[in-house]
């Protein structure tokens, strides 16, 4: 392959390529190593790593396929992926398949996947769209604000009702979209205001109606109501008793004795604190994971803490560098774009990464209550991992084909600026 093929194909901005391409590298790794309990099921110790290595390369693909797409064909999609997004999310509470207590998947020609995954994306796009369209010369319309809310009505409370946790990063990436489209810093505040006082009365209904019962005790009532036919209530709040038990766990006693943890109750966050404090700081080396063994999410929602314990904190950085430099390098193209709309759809999309993974960090190191957050683009997943990278391939067009600003030829020429 020649060097021009190469160049036809690794488009767009070189320090993203690199970036996706180490992700990439580390997942392959980790998850071969992190599968230990799939494997024993299988009998066959490739299968996992082949799998999450086959799914990677569609997303590769469809990564190539989405940055050859120029940039102002992206608003076009929107009104057709916020429907579709609302259906599906429709769908999936009525009829979806059940994972852990949580409707989160639904089956179309054959294909699984999370609805809430595209509405992300969906989401970022409508908003990127309304802020870019009421720019004015001192920051945003007013009532740009109103439209975003009129959106994430429609997508956001169906997101949350099966998965609290991704409701709310999206919520705060739409958060910092808004900040970044010099939303007025009045409505800003307002907007903080009303949140904390939602937030407080979620909290203050979770804990009022969820009962903070051990995990096999809440599948087993989760099992018992589905046969009793649960009525409206009760669908909706089924989640109630889960949240309850992470926010107990978690605002629970911090010091207590080893022989006091019930590994069976606790079992997640009780072995990733074992495969971090073992890792001696400089890791036990790629493979040599003993935790992965226990930790029954250890490939996807914990996979952090098993790259801790066979990396040590020399990985656990890089990893983390990883995000930090997609974020600002993103940053960087964004800055670069002379209309607004791919510059704020690039910051979304990097926010929208970046704090997922930041959020499964804190998880696994036991600074946030444990969420089904995946690592993404490191996790093993399904179409999770073929929509990040779409996610990536939208990022690699808009530093392709985004107008960029122009330079001033002269000391005494001004570049014109869109606001469009």
């Amino acid at each position: 392959m020649n060097n021009k093929t190469l160049s036809n194909i690794f488009k767009g901005d070189k320090v993203i390529w690199m970036v996706f391409f180490f992700l990439c590298l580390v997942s392959i790794v980790e998850v071969y190593s992190a599968s230990s309990t799939l494997t024993y099921k299988t009998g066959n110790y490739l299968a996992p790593v082949l799998k999450h290595a086959g799914l990677l390369i569609v997303g590769a693909f469809f990564m190539v396929v989405t940055l050859n797409i120029k940039c102002k064909f992206f608003k076009i999609v929107t009104p057709f992926m916020l429907l579709g997004s609302f259906i599906t999310l429709i769908w999936v509470l009525i009829a979806g398949q059940s994972t852990n207590g949580a409707q989160r998947w639904i089956s179309l020609v054959g294909i699984q996947f999370q609805p809430s995954e595209i509405a992300k994306g969906a989401m970022v796009l409508a908003v990127a769209q309304i802020l870019s369209a009421m720019q004015t010369e001192k920051g945003a319309d007013k009532r740009a604000m109103k439209y975003i809310f009129i959106v994430c009505a429609f997508i956001v409370p169906l997101i949350m009702l099966e998965n609290l946790s991704t409701a709310m990063l999206l919520c705060i990436t739409i958060f910092f979209m808004m900040v970044i489209g010099r939303i007025p810093n009045s409505q800003l505040g307002k907007l903080i205001g009303g949140t904390l006082i939602i937030i407080v009365s979620v909290l203050a209904l979770v804990m009022l109606v969820g009962k903070a019962e051990p995990e096999s005790a809440q599948k087993n009532l989760v099992e018992e109501t589905v046969k009793e036919e649960p009525g409206i209530f009760t669908k909706l709040f089924h989640r109630a008793d889960t949240w309850k038990a992470r926010i107990v766990d978690f605002t629970g006693d911090k010091n207590q004795k080893p022989e006091d943890i019930d590994l069976d109750k606790d079992g997640q966050k009780a072995h990733a604190n074992i495969a971090i404090a073992t890792s001696s700081i400089i890791g036990k080396g790629p493979g040599n994971s003993d935790e992965r063994d226990f930790l029954s999410q250890a490939f996807s929602d914990f996979i952090y803490a098993i790259i801790i314990e066979e990396t040590g904190i020399e990985g656990a950085f890089f990893v983390a560098f990883l995000y930090i430099v997609l974020l600002f390098r993103t940053g960087r193209i964004a800055n670069k774009c002379e209309n607004n709309f791919p510059a704020f759809l690039a910051m979304g999309l990097a926010l929208l990464l970046v704090t997922q993974a930041l959020f499964n960090m804190l998880v696994a190191v036991g600074l946030a209550p444990v969420t089904g957050q995946p690592l993404p683009l490191i996790s093993k997943g399904g179409t999770s991992t073929i929509i990040n990278c779409i996610y990536v391939g939208i990022i690699l067009s808009i530093s392709r084909s985004a107008k960029k600003k122009s330079e001033p030829l002269e000391e005494n020429v001004t570049p014109q600026i869109s606001t469009i």
